[in-house]
């Protein structure tokens, strides 16, 4: 990350110690929220962009980057949520909500803040993520009960994680990973691999339960019933291959929000936030121009 970063950590209800990360020093403020698994370089370009005139807040999930796993086991997208209300509450300046980013899973937890507060959210940015379970409404789970089983399986396996862990571990740390996913079109041809590698660092460094958990949580996502709610400003952003949140997703979702912006962004898959982090960057500075009170003279270090 460009700019220097500051730390800082809110208790959350069940006294979770939930940590996150302050870059810039003076503007409004914007709040990023993780995909599941995300290491914050995903987030460089983004940082780097609206740190010259924002304070940027970053913060990790339970069980992932500096934040320990649940104090209470409890990885559900409202505890989630919860825990992006508190930190919102602390960084908020002078008592105006932040404009909120969301990447992959975290346009779930989002719409569930938006859900419960409403009022800590000035706009919305988000990514290449849907309101409900990733696969909803696609061929894989049109049989009627197939996304039910699909959660008691996962329910099931649990017990197992700890087991199938060092293996998929020693995956993960290996040179396959990386070749592997371009093989299959997950990557895009340009993905930086310092950036990849560094995301699967940080998937084998973390507590297996703690993400198999955080998975479970959102394949139990339903918030599609709150986007007739929201009356704030919204930008969507979808990445034309990805393999992982389908486009069908993010079309339905945008038909749910007839008032959003929408940006297509060719050539970037589910990694797109650095396959093609200045197009992402630059569509996130126009929302941002559009928030009443938010945008600043500074056209930012790409510039649009």
């Amino acid at each position: 990350m460009a700019s220097r970063r500051r730390s800082g950590v809110v208790d959350a209800a069940d006294g979770t110690p939930i940590t996150f990360h302050t870059h810039g020093t003076s503007g409004p403020v914007v709040v990023l929220t993780n995909g599941i698994g995300t290491t914050e370089n995903f987030w460089r370009f983004l940082v780097d962009e609206l740190s010259t005139d924002h304070t940027v807040v970053h913060w990790d999930y339970r069980g992932h980057g500096n934040t320990p796993p649940s104090a209470s086991g409890d990885y559900s997208l409202a505890t989630q949520a919860d825990d992006l209300a508190r930190v919102t509450r602390r960084v908020m300046d002078q008592g105006r909500p932040p404009v909120q980013i969301a990447f992959s899973m975290g346009v779930a937890v989002l719409l569930e803040l938006y859900r419960k507060e409403p009022g800590l959210v000035r706009a919305m940015a988000l990514l290449a993520g849907a309101p409900d379970a990733p696969g909803t409404g696609t061929a894989l789970f049109r049989v009627p009960g197939s996304l039910a089983a699909a959660r008691a399986m996962a329910a099931l396996a649990t017990p197992m994680v700890p087991f199938f862990a060092p293996v998929v571990k020693a995956f993960l740390r290996s040179s396959l990973p990386y070749p592997f996913a371009r093989m299959m079109g997950v990557l895009q041809p340009h993905a930086p691999r310092q950036d990849i590698d560094e995301f699967l660092q940080g998937v084998a460094s973390m507590d297996p339960l703690a993400y198999w958990r955080t998975l479970r949580g959102l394949l139990a996502a339903r918030g599609s019933d709150v986007l007739p709610m929201v009356s704030v400003p919204v930008l969507i952003v979808a990445a034309a291959q990805d393999l992982l949140m389908p486009l069908s997703q993010v079309e339905k979702m945008r038909r749910g929000l007839p008032h959003a912006s929408y940006v297509l962004i060719d050539e970037a898959g589910h990694a797109g936030l650095v396959e093609k982090g200045p197009e992402m960057a630059r569509a996130v500075r126009e929302l941002l121009h559009k928030v009443p009170g938010q945008g600043t003279d500074s056209p930012g270090r790409h510039g649009v």
